[in-house]
């Protein structure tokens, strides 16, 4: 367990504690140290405080922090559907409802899980807990990722991404007629200051831009089609949310009147990039699922 402490000073006089800690603790969330300081891991002046306590200038934060176990990650014997595999990447159309690696709440059944059973050759540069893992979707966003099976494709790929030279196209129902015919969102992402479980338009957000076209148009309701410019996490649910769009099904960023189609509509349908070995240019193309045309027939019967 490691122990570090902070002086409180003067500028950060009257900052809660939550706060001012996952300003100063790196890549922790708030609600992360809120559950540390909850369980006694956090003290100011050698006393143990809430998560609202308002610091004051002079005061000594002392905080712990636990050592995490590295979850134990089995290999599962999870039917993959794979698109493209060398001996460098793997491209895997992942099924919607799949979660991408472990989680302290999804400890089987993800796609990492899955790639570990079909090969043991995965890039380590993000640990155990995810193994080749160079970009991720949502759990109930089917579609195209690229895994690396060495860390020399991870870097390369890594470095595509970061250079904006990936690819990535997606489909989309949304809410509302779009009524031009294509458009960019550039809106800066980050974490929701009034609620920490989603992400939002925020002013010193990281970022973020979309392109996206009108593919079909229904009444109340658009099927799109969005390209990333950059990867942030949940980029096309809060930017389309962002201009008054909202994905069908969205149970995070959709409005309270949507379909129940257990998850957002949206379908990582195309992705392309370079190889890191041969830098011949790949790119793949996954059919659209059937729920999507399930739903889209639902909204012509509407109307």
């Amino acid at each position: 367990m490691t122990t570090q402490q902070h002086v409180v000073t003067e500028p950060e006089n009257n900052i809660r504690i939550d706060k001012l800690l996952s300003t100063i603790i790196p890549e922790t969330s708030r609600s992360q140290i809120q559950s540390w300081i909850r369980d006694g891991y956090v003290a100011v002046n050698n006393e143990q405080v809430k998560t609202n306590h308002k610091c004051q200038s002079g005061d000594q934060i002392i905080w712990q922090i636990p050592e995490v176990r590295p979850l134990e990650i089995k290999a599962e014997n999870i039917p993959l559907s794979i698109m493209y595999e060398d001996k460098d990447v793997i491209v895997v159309n992942k099924p919607r409802g799949m979660v991408v690696h472990p989680s302290a709440g999804h400890k089987e059944g993800t796609l990492v899980n899955a790639l570990l059973y079909h090969c043991q050759d995965l890039s380590g540069i993000n640990g155990v807990e995810r193994p080749g893992i160079v970009h991720r979707i949502d759990k109930d966003t089917s579609g195209l990722l690229v895994v690396a099976k060495n860390d020399q494709a991870h870097v390369h790929l890594a470095e595509q991404l970061g250079n904006k030279t990936v690819e990535r196209k997606y489909e989309a129902i949304v809410h509302g007629e779009i009524d031009h015919d294509h458009g960019m969102i550039d809106a800066p992402i980050g974490r929701d200051p009034r609620d920490r479980q989603k992400m939002g338009i925020v002013e010193n957000g990281k970022p973020a831009v979309t392109h996206f076209q009108v593919i079909r148009r229904y009444k109340e309701y658009t099927y799109i089609q969005c390209q990333l410019e950059t990867g942030r996490t949940h980029q096309i649910r809060v930017h389309m949310r962002y201009i008054n769009h909202p994905l069908v099904g969205d149970p995070k960023y959709g409005p309270r009147k949507t379909m129940d189609i257990n998850g957002q509509a949206l379908h990582a349908k195309i992705l392309g990039f370079y190889h890191p070995r041969t830098e011949k240019w790949l790119q793949f193309e996954a059919e659209t699922p059937a729920y999507f045309h399930e739903v889209l027939q639902l909204i012509e019967k509407m109307y």
